[in-house]
């Protein structure tokens, strides 16, 4: 039985690392491409637009995540036509906060831009690219609802190739539009927002060979449903909404301390963490499933077998990428700094070093969020969210900045995610003991 969970969770959680790696190259690639066709002030523009990039995205992933859950559980129930009114319902959801999005972009993106704290060297660039974002807002989110339940409905593999299309179709175009076009960050924007159209493209060959177990229903949106939806993938939200969030406190904080130079070596920090923070989804998101049915067929312990592969997973995902910032922080950082600029070298280069210590504790957070939300125990997963997305990093943030200056600043993300994970520790074993006498 362990050997056959083993064997899932290698194939899941591997494929969903790679996808999520590809889907975390969406920003990444700007941020080169930007760095090196804009120089500091596009890559301070990008930074701050960012934020709002990341809140489309989680409350994507929000109705993905919860509404596959539950499809997921039902389906190993035998239920088909319940299964099929949660997706219906995801969709609906989906739709209805896209537009929301959509018209914020059309008429309130300036708005947004000077609340964010753009000043004139950046505000054009910034607004231009929150803009986008926002008007694409229905084309991510339909994306990261089908890459759900069809990695759910037992296709991996197609998420996985659907992802890393989009990050490629992105990357490619994110150089055809900024140099030989020279649409400069409108071309980077823009490139970003067609990569989860093509996405949607290739996940479309699952319904056109009629692949699909799960289909849209007539039937009305559903109260107990969407709040189960929304509860079950809030802490997806709040994880994706806390790294801008984070982003907006830190460029509010690292202005004051260490101008744009300072904005602009915290987004190449920020941009290198999402990528890394992605592995912790893709493995968090690759055992969901694998979690849910085993759940819904009462299987605790390969519930708990396969929790403790991905927890060993991120720690030694961990330990390999801290050995390589301590090793490559220089030449990392000189890869994004193409204007040579010897200060961002050396805030960056110090930022890196401190900052991804937190890496190890983050992943145990998110990977104990989804395990959580899998097993239908949405309480402590938004505990652990709230903690390191709100309650904590914010008051950190302006404490250890206050003390310590650029370098408090650096050590607030490893601090936060330790607390947690101690939370979370806590918030497991009473969890567990719950199970066993339940």
């Amino acid at each position: 039985m362990k050997n056959t969970c083993f064997k899932e969770f290698a194939k899941y959680a591997s494929l969903n690392v790679l996808g999520m790696i590809g889907l975390s190259c969406y920003i990444l690639a700007d941020t080169f491409f930007v760095s090196k066709g804009l120089g500091a002030n596009g890559l301070a523009a990008l930074n701050l637009a960012i934020p709002v990039y990341s809140f489309v995205n989680g409350s994507g992933l929000m109705l993905g995540m919860g509404g596959a859950t539950k499809y997921s559980i039902l389906k190993s129930q035998k239920k088909t036509e319940e299964a099929n009114t949660v997706f219906t319902n995801t969709v609906m959801l989906s739709i209805g906060i896209s537009l929301v999005f959509f018209l914020v972009g059309v008429f309130l993106s300036g708005t947004i831009t000077q609340l964010l704290g753009a000043n004139s060297e950046v505000y054009e660039m910034s607004k231009t690219y929150l803009q986008v974002i926002l008007l694409f807002a229905p084309m991510f989110m339909l994306n990261n609802v089908l890459l759900c339940f069809v990695r759910n409905d037992g296709a991996p593999q197609l998420s996985m190739v659907a992802m890393i299309t989009g990050s490629l179709s992105n990357i490619i175009l994110d150089y055809v539009f900024i140099f030989p076009f020279q649409m400069g960050i409108f071309g980077a924007v823009l490139a970003t927002g067609i990569a989860p159209i093509v996405s949607i493209l290739v996940l479309s060959i699952y319904f056109i060979k009629r692949k699909n177990k799960f289909t849209l229903v007539r039937c009305k949106l559903k109260l107990d449903i969407s709040k189960y939806i929304v509860s079950t993938g809030l802490p997806s939200l709040i994880t994706e909404v806390s790294s801008g969030l984070v982003m907006i406190v830190f460029n509010s904080i690292i202005l004051q301390l260490s101008g744009n130079m300072g904005v602009a070596a915290y987004g190449i920090i920020a941009n290198l963490s999402l990528v890394v923070i992605s592995v912790y989804t893709g493995i968090a998101q690759g055992i969901q499933p694998l979690l849910a049915k085993n759940y819904g067929k009462s299987n605790m312990d390969n519930v708990q077998v396969i929790l403790r592969y991905a927890l060993t997973t991120a720690i030694i995902v961990s330990l390999v990428v801290y050995c390589g910032i301590l090793v490559g922080a220089d030449t990392i950082t000189n890869i994004f700094n193409s204007e040579q600029n010897q200060l961002l070298q050396s805030i960056a280069v110090t930022g890196l070093k401190i900052y991804f210590i937190g890496c190890v504790f983050a992943g145990i957070n998110i990977i104990l969020s989804v395990y959580f939300t899998s097993t239908e125990r949405a309480q402590p997963a938004h505990i652990i969210s709230l903690l390191r997305g709100f309650i904590l990093i914010v008051p950190i943030a302006f404490l250890l900045s206050s003390i310590g200056g650029i370098i408090g600043v650096w050590c607030v993300f490893p601090l936060t995610e330790l607390l947690v994970s101690s939370v979370g520790y806590i918030l497991f074993i009473r969890q567990k003991r719950l199970f066993i006498f339940s």
